[in-house]
């Protein structure tokens, strides 16, 4: 990530009004601040509105670039309603952007919109197969938090055969396993979390919904063993 975004930096060098490559910027800084990468997530989360909105003033009608910005601005701002209208006018102007309705199944998850996050994942799978892990980690997500865990755990384990090295992943299946009382198995998602990033337990202020966000750092809390035990 820290390689792209040197990479990008030269490509803005040359061009600092290149649309595409301040939301790509944008959109590594996210990945850095949800993965728990990185010293200063403070600072992530500044760059990554920074960068975000810069994509838009280079170019507000490029439906790649208004996706990036609604997902990152979605994600860090506090208020998410200015990021559905952004991902609206993308999913507008082109119906068929896959990554499009990837983003927007993300927004819609955040605010606690489960079902039609859910259908908004599968649509961006049926657009674009081969982009499977991203579909199912956000339908599992949203199983998740409509506390449908069976369905959860099935989509997540999935997701990570395809991308074994994302951390959310590991999070959300602790959690998912120790809502489930399976202590065993949600410890063995922290092992491996822990080989991948020093953020067992972020802040998930993302997540709009209280009771969600506390249904998943409770379970975290279980898993990493900060609050006593569910099993009998």
């Amino acid at each position: 990530m820290l390689r792209a975004l040197d990479l990008l930096g030269q490509v803005l060098e040359h061009d600092p009004h290149y649309g595409s490559a301040l939301a790509l910027v944008a959109g590594c800084h996210l990945s850095l601040h949800l993965n728990g990468w990185g010293e200063d997530q403070e600072r992530n989360r500044q760059q990554g509105v920074e960068y975000a909105r810069r994509a838009l003033r280079a170019a507000a009608d490029d439906p790649y670039v208004l996706g990036e910005a609604a997902y990152v601005l979605g994600y860090f701002e506090r208020d998410i309603n200015p990021a559905f209208a952004l991902i609206d006018r993308a999913l507008e102007l082109n119906p068929s952007f896959a990554i499009g309705w990837q983003r927007s199944g993300w927004l819609r998850s955040w605010s606690g919109q489960t079902d039609l996050a859910i259908k908004h994942f599968e649509k961006s799978l049926r657009l674009n197969p081969r982009r499977k892990a991203p579909a199912w980690f956000g339908i599992g997500v949203a199983h998740f938090f409509a506390r449908r865990l069976d369905k959860s755990e099935a989509m997540l384990l999935l997701s990570l055969q395809e991308n074994p090295s994302w951390a959310p992943a590991y999070r959300f299946l602790a959690s998912c396993f120790a809502q489930m009382g399976r202590s065993h198995d949600a410890q063995d998602m922290v092992r491996r979390l822990r080989e991948l990033t020093p953020v067992l337990i972020p802040t998930a202020e993302h997540w709009r919904v209280p009771e969600d966000r506390e249904f998943y750092l409770m379970g975290l809390r279980l898993a990493a063993g900060e609050v006593g035990s569910r099993e009998q």
